[in-house]
C-alpha cells in the first residue's frame, strides 16, 4: 500500500493576500492614528502609500505594528458580502437639537444604532449619503415643532417610516434596497406644525464610498507629495542663494586683496624710485 499524499499545509496568516476591506480597515487605523496625533501627516502619507501597495496580510501588519489597534484592525475580517456588521461597532445614541438654531451632521461619519432629532423653531439636516453603518439597523427619532427635520439616505438603503403628522407634514419616501444586508433606516416621530422629511438622494450609493475614500486619500497623498516638494525646492533655493552669497563674499575678498596687493607694490615701487 501506498502512504496517501499529505494534504498541503495552509499559508500562514502573513502569507494570505489582502483583500479590499483589509486595506480599508489598516487605512482606518492609520487615519485615526493621524487624528490623535500619533502620527504627522508625512507619516500617515507614507504609510498610506505602502498600505494600498500591500498585497498580503503580512506586509500590512508592520504598517501598523506600533499603533494601539493594530491587533484588532488586522485580524478582524468581515463575511462574504458587500456589508459587516458586529457587536464591536456598535456605538451610544447621538441627539441632535435644533432650538430656534441650525444642526447638521453630513460627511462621513459612523452612523449610531439611534439618533434623536430635536427641532423647535429650527432645523436639523441629517446626511447619511457619505456614512459608514457599523450596524444594520438605524432609527432615528424625529420630533419638528415649529420647524424641519430633513434626512438623506444613500439609494440603495432601506428606508422605512413609523410617524404622524399634527397639522404638520411628515414625508418619508419609503425604499425598499434589492440586498437584503443593506443598511435599514427607520424614521420614527411627530411633526407638529412643522416638517420631518427623509428620502434617498439620487446618485448616492453606498458601493461607491470606498472608492471616492480611496480617491480622497490619493488626492491628499499627492498634496502632501507637492508640499514636500515646494518645501524641499524651497531649501534647495536657500541653499542655492546662500552658496551664490558664498561665492560673492568670496570675489570680494579676494578683489580686496588684489587691490591691496597692487597698492603694496606701487609703495613699494614708488619707494625704489625715490631712492635712484
Amino acid at each position: 500500500m501506498t502512504k496517501a499524499e499529505a494534504a498541503p499545509a495552509p499559508p500562514a496568516e502573513a502569507e494570505i493576500r489582502a483583500s479590499d476591506a483589509d486595506r480599508d480597515r489598516v487605512a482606518g487605523i492609520l487615519r485615526e492614528a493621524l487624528a490623535e496625533g500619533r502620527l504627522d501627516p508625512e507619516e500617515h502619507a507614507e504609510r498610506i502609500d505602502l498600505v494600498y501597495r500591500a498585497k498580503t496580510m503580512g506586509e500590512l501588519e508592520p504598517v501598523v505594528r506600533d499603533l494601539p489597534a493594530a491587533g484588532a484592525g488586522i485580524r478582524a475580517r468581515p463575511e462574504p458580502g458587500a456589508y459587516a456588521y458586529g457587536p464591536a461597532a456598535e456605538l451610544p445614541k447621538q441627539n441632535l437639537v435644533a432650538i430656534f438654531s441650525a444642526s447638521l451632521r453630513k460627511g462621513r461619519w459612523r452612523v449610531p444604532g439611534r439618533i434623536n432629532a430635536v427641532a423647535v423653531f429650527g432645523s436639523v439636516e441629517i446626511d447619511l449619503t457619505e456614512a459608514v453603518f457599523p450596524q444594520q439597523q438605524v432609527q432615528i427619532n424625529a420630533t419638528s415643532i415649529f420647524g424641519s427635520v430633513d434626512i438623506r439616505v444613500p439609494e440603495n438603503v432601506t428606508l422605512r417610516s413609523s410617524g404622524s403628522g399634527v397639522l404638520g407634514s411628515f414625508e418619508i419616501e419609503t425604499n425598499e434596497a434589492d440586498d437584503e444586508n443593506a443598511p435599514q433606516v427607520l424614521v420614527k416621530g411627530c411633526a407638529v406644525l412643522g416638517s420631518v422629511d427623509a428620502r434617498p438622494k439620487r446618485g448616492a450609493w453606498i458601493r461607491d464610498l470606498r472608492k471616492r475614500l480611496r480617491d480622497d486619500r490619493r488626492e491628499r497623498h499627492e498634496l502632501l507629495h507637492e508640499e514636500r516638494q515646494g518645501r524641499l525646492e524651497k531649501r534647495l533655493e536657500r541653499h542655492g542663494r546662500l552658496l551664490e552669497e558664498r561665492s560673492d563674499r568670496r570675489e570680494r575678498m579676494r578683489e580686496e586683496r588684489r587691490e591691496r596687493q597692487e597698492r603694496r607694490r606701487g609703495e613699494r615701487q614708488e619707494r625704489r624710485d625715490r631712492f635712484r
